[in-house]
């Protein structure tokens, strides 16, 4: 018999197991979450947090979006993408990136209540650990995990405590695999992968120096080395990323994949960072090294029966672009929600194929987005003429030409400065941090056409209530008080919620007799004059997309599931229609009839 039960067991504290078991706790799902290590992320690997993961702490709650702003470099001063010949040297050019320039900051300000920020890994999982074992999760540090067998009712999982050696079971009704980039729990679940691993080799080199001469005048989060000699990953320079602002650094380095990873010293640590700051007598202190492979791998599927995987465990990639965190936050998001709704009886266990249809196109698209960035370095290496071999001179001397008079100089420098500004897909992609439509039996259009997007989908992020999207974030405001209120906390906090307007409070009425059926509460908003939130800017008017008599259904991790155009002839029949549709009662009930 199983020494410990609990209602679902995560493996790992990374971003994805610590959020998904805070979320859990806070829908109250009895969850327990192990880490083989003593303690949490010990370097600060992931680190650009964007705005829909910041959603997702606010949804946890103020406090902890609170947290994360109070620990985090703020948006300002992740400012521009440097490319230089070394920090201490000549700049090559620059870009505005992460949503600083003008342009873009507008949009990031239209897009979401939240503020983008860099907030490295060694301070996120604290936050969400934290949150989680405040709010109910059972933690284990140092117990690893070893294998699982599922059955119709349940998994019972073997982990071993590190301390003693001993072996011990965990039975739990669910198991979720979010142990990283070599996950055990995918394997044993033997579920499909696509692609490769260890296309390359990297080092991190963490470090404490005062470089605040050569870069508090132009704050960034990444300086990008065009050095002759240099390598980072394949990419071919050498990577300098602020970890704090402006006294602790983190180095990425490449070495050959086919050689044995490199032993990484205080000296050869030294040796590198005097390289790439462009100070000879430069003194620093190590904190920490490790080597990494860069990988281009994505699961095609993120379930089997009782067991899920997330995080790294389900993509897994280089840090171009800053997805990883972010989508492993996400991945919790989206399944905590559903366990939670299948584990109160509110909704059948189809609706957790769901999770596997929503997220597995995520994560296809973020592997292939991040290495389709490294490979996007080519044309800067082309236009400084670093190409084609090891011959250092020679590529300083087609680096140098750059400064020449004449129309060969002038073509190179535009070919430079059209190079740096078309890392815009790398460096400031945010439709891809915030387009994700769900397709999926947890989501109903009806037949309503999903919209084109207008302009380019990776760069610009296109509102939309289409079913499958995320809420639009307008500012409406409450009646009483004249505070603004974003229309996503309106919803979330694990409750469905309808948006309407005047003429459409019979969905209110059909709301507390359907979701008193499902035993599922269904939050109501009716946003109009004289209502308790009202759009006097006409934003929420202008993105609903619906008159005033329908409703736009919102699941409670904030993506619209359904919505009517207007009001119907029997909302009490949709709305139960929908809700059978989404929760999987009626896929239940059509199994059963077969």
């Amino acid at each position: 018999m199983a020494e410990i039960e609990t209602d679902v067991l995560i493996i790992g504290t990374g971003p994805a197991g610590s959020a998904t078991a805070a979320l859990l706790s806070s829908y109250g799902i009895e969850n327990m979450v192990i880490n083989r290590y003593r303690w949490l992320a010990n370097s600060p690997r992931a680190h650009i947090t964007n705005q829909r993961t910041m959603e997702v702490l606010r949804d946890l709650g103020p406090e902890v979006e609170a947290e994360a702003y109070m620990h985090c470099s703020e948006q300002d001063l992740m400012g521009e993408n440097v490319f230089c010949e070394s920090l201490a040297g000549e700049e090559i050019g620059r870009m505005k990136s992460w949503g600083n320039h003008p342009l873009s900051k507008a949009e990031h300000l239209l897009s979401s209540p939240t503020m983008m920020n860099d907030l490295p890994q060694t301070f996120m999982e604290p936050i969400l650990f934290g949150t989680a074992c405040k709010r109910g999760t059972q933690s284990r540090m140092s117990t690893e995990y070893l294998s699982h067998v599922q059955d119709a009712d349940g998994v019972t999982t073997t982990c071993r405590d590190r301390l003693s050696g001993r072996e011990f079971e965990v039975r739990s009704k669910y198991l979720i695999g979010a142990d990283g980039g070599n996950s055990m729990v995918a394997e044993h679940a033997g579920l499909p992968f696509e692609g490769q691993m260890g296309v390359g080799g990297s080092m991190n080199i963490v470090f404490r120096a005062d470089l605040s001469r050569y870069v508090a005048h132009r704050p960034s989060v990444l300086y990008w080395v065009m050095q002759p000699g240099s390598d980072v990953g394949g990419i071919g320079m050498g990577l300098v990323r602020m970890v704090r602002p402006w006294n602790e650094w983190l180095i990425v380095w490449g070495y050959d994949i086919n050689e044995d990873p490199p032993v990484v010293d205080e000296a050869m640590a030294t040796q590198v960072a005097r390289q790439l700051v462009g100070d000879p007598d430069l003194e620093i202190e190590l904190l920490s090294a490790n080597t990494w492979t860069v990988n281009n791998m994505y699961a095609t599927h993120m379930q089997k029966d009782r067991v899920f995987i997330m995080g790294d465990a389900a993509h897994r990639h280089p840090p171009s672009n800053g997805l990883g965190s972010n989508t492993s936050i996400q991945d919790g998001f989206n399944l905590a929600w559903k366990l939670a709704a299948v584990l109160k009886g509110q909704a059948t266990p189809g609706l957790l194929e769901s999770y596997s249809a929503e997220r597995a196109p995520v994560a296809k698209q973020i592997v292939t987005r991040a290495n389709k960035s490294i490979g996007e370095f080519g044309p800067i290496f082309e236009a400084l003429g670093m190409t084609g071999g090891t011959d250092h001179e020679k590529i300083q001397a087609n680096m140098d030409a750059r400064c020449d008079t004449g129309p060969g100089a002038e073509k190179q420098r535009d070919a430079i400065r059209e190079a740096i500004a078309f890392k815009k897909y790398e460096f400031d992609a945010h439709g891809v941090e915030m387009n994700q439509r769900y397709k999926s039996g947890a989501v109903m259009t009806d037949g309503q056409m999903e919209p084109a997007f207008e302009l380019d989908a990776e760069l610009h992020y296109q509102p939309t209530t289409w079913p499958g999207a995320r809420i639009p974030h307008v500012w409406v405001f409450d009646r009483e008080t004249g505070d603004s209120v974003s229309t996503l906390d309106l919803c979330g906090r694990g409750q469905f919620t309808i948006l309407t307007g005047i003429g459409g409070e019979a969905w209110g009425a059909a709301a507390d007799k359907v979701g008193t059926e499902f035993g599922l509460p269904i939050r109501v908003h009716v946003i109009g004059p004289r209502q308790p939130h009202v759009d006097h800017t006409g934003d929420w008017a202008r993105a609903r997309e619906i008159g005033d008599t329908g409703c736009v259904l919102v699941r409670p991790d904030q993506h619209v599931c359904w919505r009517a155009e207007e009001m119907t002839d029997d909302p009490e029949a949709e709305l139960r229609r929908v809700l059978s549709h989404v929760l999987g009662h009626r896929q239940s009930a059509s199994m059963a009839a077969e």
